[in-house]
C-alpha cells in the first residue's frame, strides 16, 4: 500500500506491484494505495472520479473516454483510452462500472467486458480490468480518504523497468492528480452544469440501455498479447525531444497511468 499524506508529502511503500517473479517481465499487475485529503470532502472526490467533462481538463493522458450505455440506476458501460510513449501501443478499456454511495462513503468498482459493437480497435492493445476499485471515505464535513485498488491485465510482456517506474512515480504521480483535481473542481463545476450529476440523480441519465445479455466477460486469453519487454529505458527518455525518436522523462511517467487513472 502507497500512503501519500497531503500535509507532510511523505510516501511509505510497501510492495505494490506483485507478480511471480519480479525479476521477469510481467503480465498481470497490481496497485493498491491511498491518499488523505484533509480538504476535499469524500462527495467532491465522487464527483471527479465521475464526471467525464472535468476528466477531459485534467487527465492529459487520455485519447478519449465516453459512456456507451446504461445498464442500471447505477451501473453503465464505458469505453477509455490512454496514451503510451513509442514504442509501446496506446492501450484502451471497455468495461462495466457501477457505483453505490454508503452514507457519507462511496464506491465505485469495474471490470472489463466484451462488447458487441465496440471491438478491440487496430491501433491499440486492449488491456484487461480484472478488478477496479475506488472507496472513498469521509473522515469529516471537507476531508475525506481515497483507497485505491487494480489488478490490470495491459496484454504485453512489459519490461521491469516499467513496472518499476509505476510502482515508485507514475501511481503515486496519478493519485496526487485526482487530489488536485479535486481542489479546483467545486469552482469548475459552478461554470458548467453545476445541477447536472446523473451519478446522484438518475433521471438526469439520457443514455441508452444496454441489454445485459449482450456482454460478456472479456477474457485477457481471448485478446493478443504483444511482446514490449525489449523496450529499453534510455531510449524511452530520449534527451529532452518529445518526437518519435526520442521521449522525455516527463513523457516516460506516462507510460501506465492507466493503473491510477481509469475509473471506466
Amino acid at each position: 500500500m502507497i500512503e501519500l499524506h497531503r500535509n507532510s508529502n511523505s510516501v511509505h511503500e510497501r510492495p505494490t506491484l506483485l507478480s511471480p517473479d519480479l525479476d521477469k517481465n510481467v503480465s498481470l499487475v497490481f496497485v493498491q494505495m491511498r491518499i488523505v485529503c484533509k480538504d476535499v470532502s469524500a462527495e467532491t472526490v465522487y464527483d471527479v472520479l465521475h464526471d467525464t467533462p472535468y476528466r477531459r481538463k485534467w487527465d492529459a493522458n487520455m485519447i478519449d473516454t465516453y459512456d456507451i450505455g446504461r445498464l442500471t440506476v447505477n451501473a453503465d458501460v464505458g469505453y477509455y483510452s490512454w496514451r503510451c510513449p513509442p514504442p509501446l501501443k496506446n492501450r484502451d478499456f471497455v468495461t462495466m462500472r457501477s457505483w453505490l454511495p454508503l452514507g457519507n462513503d462511496y464506491l465505485i468498482i469495474n471490470y472489463s467486458v466484451k462488447h458487441p459493437q465496440h471491438p478491440p480497435k487496430k491501433d491499440y492493445v486492449r488491456a484487461v480490468s480484472l478488478l477496479t476499485g475506488y472507496l472513498i471515505q469521509s473522515t469529516g464535513p471537507s476531508s475525506s480518504t481515497l483507497y485505491y485498488l487494480t489488478q490490470v491485465d495491459p496484454k504485453g510482456s512489459l519490461p521491469k523497468w516499467v513496472v518499476n517506474r509505476v510502482s515508485q512515480f507514475v501511481a503515486p504521480k496519478a493519485m496526487r492528480k485526482i487530489y488536485k483535481a479535486s481542489l479546483k473542481y467545486p469552482e469548475w463545476k459552478r461554470k458548467h452544469n453545476p445541477q447536472l450529476k446523473p451519478w446522484l440523480y438518475p433521471e438526469q441519465n439520457s443514455l441508452p440501455s444496454v441489454d445485459p445479455s449482450a456482454l460478456t466477460l472479456q477474457r485477457a486469453d481471448s485478446l493478443e498479447n504483444i511482446d514490449e519487454s525489449a523496450a529499453n529505458e534510455e531510449k524511452q527518455r530520449g534527451k529532452g525531444g518529445r518526437g518519435r525518436a526520442g521521449v522525455s522523462s516527463v513523457d516516460t511517467d506516462h507510460t501506465l497511468i492507466l493503473y491510477t487513472n481509469s475509473t471506466r
